[in-house]
């Protein structure tokens, strides 16, 4: 009995390089992740088929067909034995029990590795709860005015910090119909800052400094019952001027790290 062991093979590198680029996408750019995960999909099914398909077994053939003695037949408690006494041999080989565990090892670290950064990236999207800057500029010809900058970092989406003292002991909750919103007293007179990675941005959410590709972006907002009610985001490519005489130039929602130029 002979057992094919599987050969050499790269499989298993470009199983690895298409992970990398799984996790690189999903803070670079979606198309880069969609290309880790086809690399990742298609090296990984050609590994376990190397693998499943090489473990073929040759049997030896069965022995041709005896004709039958002349004679008397023999009885049963006579005579040699029929088959011969069973051999003790190796029911898992260890070559086996090695392939499986490094798969499912391999396996293992792969959902360790993956399900955060897949967590961070996509489960923002569903939590409804964001964080705002919100400057009450004053009257503009009758009409309130007011800068509402999101605190998403336009490089890889960290939470920006204002760059001036936060008044954490004036804090205070109010209860809406669509949940309890926190109210932090805050003076950015320096702008903001990224934590993460450096970033820096001026008082209208420009950016003046590290690694944010474009200016931070904003909410839109309306009066309702006396009331501010935060819209949806839009993405600023620049704003001149302050307050309530700013002009910002907008273009549609873009992810962090994404140009508008």
């Amino acid at each position: 009995m002979e057992r094919h062991q599987p050969p050499p093979s790269l499989w298993p590198v470009g199983f690895a390089v298409g992970i990398v680029c799984l996790l690189v996408g999903l803070v670079v750019s979606w198309a880069v992740a969609a290309v880790g995960a086809a690399l990742a999909a298609v090296f990984g099914f050609l590994w376990a088929r190397d693998v499943v398909g090489h473990r073929s077994v040759e049997l030896p053939a069965p022995p041709p067909d005896e004709p039958a003695p002349d004679g008397r037949p023999v009885p049963a408690q006579a005579g040699g034995a029929a088959m011969p006494p069973t051999q003790p041999g190796e029911r898992y080989p260890r070559s086996v029990f090695l392939e499986n565990a490094t798969l499912g090892l391999g396996a293992v670290i792969g959902v360790v590795v993956t399900v955060p950064a897949v967590g961070f990236a996509v489960l923002p999207a569903f939590l409804t709860r964001r964080t705002a800057y919100i400057r009450n500029n004053g009257l503009l010809k009758g009409v309130p005015s007011f800068t509402c900058i999101s605190n998403r970092c336009a490089h890889v989406g960290c939470p920006v910090q204002p760059g001036g003292p936060v008044f954490d002991n004036k804090k205070q909750t109010v209860k809406t119909k669509n949940g309890d919103v926190t109210l932090t007293p805050v003076l950015p007179a320096a702008g903001f800052i990224c934590p993460c990675h450096g970033g820096s941005y001026d008082q209208e959410g420009n950016r003046i400094a590290g690694p944010p590709v474009r200016g931070l972006d904003r909410y839109e907002f309306l009066i309702r019952d006396g009331h501010l009610v935060l819209g949806n985001l839009y993405t600023v490519a620049k704003v001149t001027g302050t307050g309530a005489n700013a002009k910002i130039t907008t273009v549609e929602l873009h992810g962090p790290g994404q140009h508008v130029d």
